[in-house]
């Protein structure tokens, strides 16, 4: 583990845009580590889960033995942010899964993927996010997915105009359909940080 001071931020690094999330977490001065391993998982703060193929980082987690360490630890709290198909992975149902597909859970909510169509029809917006700034904030929407029902203990963060959910938090673990750290947007990657992260270190 990290000390308490200075948390370490792991980037699930097995597949999908984990440089662009690497990269924004140590433009903001955090400590990161790439997570490929058990004992990667083990001595994170934190982990982020990259967009990317939902099936494929599924896949790849279970061939790297990472996948029970990873569920392990998002059950005894640890602090997950999953954007776009990292979203998919923390949730507990997906509509539109491939078959025998399977997620790390610890979002009581159902996702139905590719919810935005094609690559081609991927588009920017500015989103206000509960809890992360005042301001709306600058996203991209690249084939992602839409949170179709959420649990009681689920928090809606962000909706789209037509009233999508595309953002939800339940205790440490933050999903959200978008990518922020491709446009440059670090805002949500701080406000994890700095809230979520250092609470749960700071009452372990």
């Amino acid at each position: 583990m990290a000390g308490n001071q200075t948390p370490l931020i792991g980037v699930l690094a097995l597949q999908g845009d984990v440089r662009e999330h690497d990269e924004t977490l140590r433009a903001l001065g955090y400590d990161t580590v790439l997570v490929r391993t058990p004992a990667d998982v083990s001595r994170v703060d934190a982990l982020v889960i990259p967009g990317g193929e939902s099936s494929v980082i599924d896949k790849l987690s279970r061939i790297f033995g990472v996948r029970e360490p990873i569920v392990s630890r998002i059950q005894g709290g640890m602090p997950v942010l999953g954007t776009c198909a990292g979203l998919i992975m923390l949730a507990h149902t997906i509509s539109g899964g491939i078959h025998d597909q399977q997620t790390f859970g610890g979002l009581d909510i159902t996702v139905a993927r590719n919810a935005f169509g094609s690559q081609a029809e991927s588009f920017e917006a500015d989103l206000i996010v509960d809890g992360v700034a005042a301001e709306p904030i600058h996203v991209a929407f690249i084939r992602g997915p839409v949170i179709t029902d959420v649990g009681r203990g689920v928090e809606v963060i962000s909706t789209l105009p037509s009233g999508q959910i595309v953002g939800v938090r339940q205790g440490a673990l933050v999903g959200v359909s978008f990518h922020p750290e491709v446009v440059g947007e670090t805002r949500l990657h701080r406000w994890f940080v700095e809230s979520l992260v250092r609470d749960a270190m700071a009452n372990r």
